[in-house]
């Protein structure tokens, strides 16, 4: 069997002071790497901020034996990105491993939005994930080695209702890690992004009871210790993961119609059955992201009756 360890690597992990991000800050730490624990302490909307969570996660890993450092400082601005990995610099004298997990809701109606539940989530998700992968980024090319490791989601893959806003921020951080993985392949920098399904603050009053019992946050956790790991040199993919269930997910491009010359919209709509076809072979969309839970629930054989 393989041996996943961090031995002489510094991760940081953004929004670690509860659910998926402790979860990971702890495996790591307890594999070996030495932890920068960011959190800015507020709620779920992103409002307020104190030092309490990310002090407490610290503690754990301290007291299981582990090396780590807190960090109060919100992903949402270019200084906060500098700041966070300048506290890796600062402690550990290096960054190996990112991963962008920090995250806020701010959910409403796309009728019903304006520009504060637009404008904090984009930053806190998208800028976020940006600014500390930038930050970082000098470092990780320097030592000619890196791992990636941002949060995607079924809302941002598939859509969700009321969350236009989380859902674009959510869909840019696959884009943003596609391209990371291009650019750094030459420098040894992995880039890949999971969409995790997990019990957390942002979910326990939206999902089923029987479900978030079998979705605790350590679930989710050992892809992304392995995915961080030297161990790893998978790049550019993008993974479902939740309550033991692990997937690749795929953007898919079928055959479509060719054209020899400018095409009408009729022939276009006498066309659209091959452009719309995907296949052949066994992967099929997935077309929503109850669709996404629905399967995750099948696979792992949960009633929620």
């Amino acid at each position: 069997m393989a041996q996943i360890d961090y031995d002489g690597r510094v991760a940081i992990v953004t929004g670690a002071g509860g659910g998926l991000g402790r979860s990971h800050a702890l495996l790591l730490a307890s594999r070996g790497a030495k932890v920068v624990v960011n959190d800015l302490g507020g709620s779920r909307d992103g409002s307020g901020g104190g030092s309490v969570m990310a002090d407490a996660v610290v503690a754990e890993i301290v007291d299981a034996g582990g090396e780590a450092v807190a960090n109060y400082d919100g992903v949402h601005t270019w200084e906060g990105g500098q700041a966070i990995v300048g506290s890796a610099i600062d402690a550990f004298g290096r960054v190996d491993v990112i991963i962008n997990n920090a995250g806020i809701l701010r959910d409403t109606s796309f009728a019903k939005l304006e520009e504060p539940q637009l404008d904090l989530v984009l930053k806190v998700h998208l800028y976020g994930a940006f600014h500390v992968a930038r930050a970082a980024w000098p470092h990780l090319k320097d030592q000619g080695y890196g791992r990636i490791i941002n949060t995607t989601s079924g809302s941002g893959l598939y859509g969700n209702f009321g969350q236009s806003n989380y859902s674009a921020g959510k869909m840019g951080q696959v884009g943003l890690t596609r391209t990371l993985a291009i650019e750094g392949a030459k420098y040894g920098i992995t880039a890949n992004v999971i969409a995790p399904i997990a019990k957390s603050r942002m979910t326990e009053d939206v999902m089923p009871p029987a479900l978030l019992d079998r979705l605790e946050p350590e679930y989710v956790s050992p892809l992304v210790a392995y995915l961080g790991s030297e161990a790893c040199t998978q790049t550019g993919r993008i993974y479902s993961v939740g309550g033991g269930y692990m997937a690749r997910v795929a953007i898919l491009e079928g055959e479509g119609a060719t054209f020899d010359r400018v095409p009408s919209p009729d022939e276009v709509a006498d066309a659209w059955d091959r452009i719309e076809q995907v296949g052949p072979g066994s992967a099929e969309f997935t077309q929503g992201v109850m669709e996404q839970t629905g399967k995750i629930v099948q696979a792992l054989g949960i009633s929620l009756e």
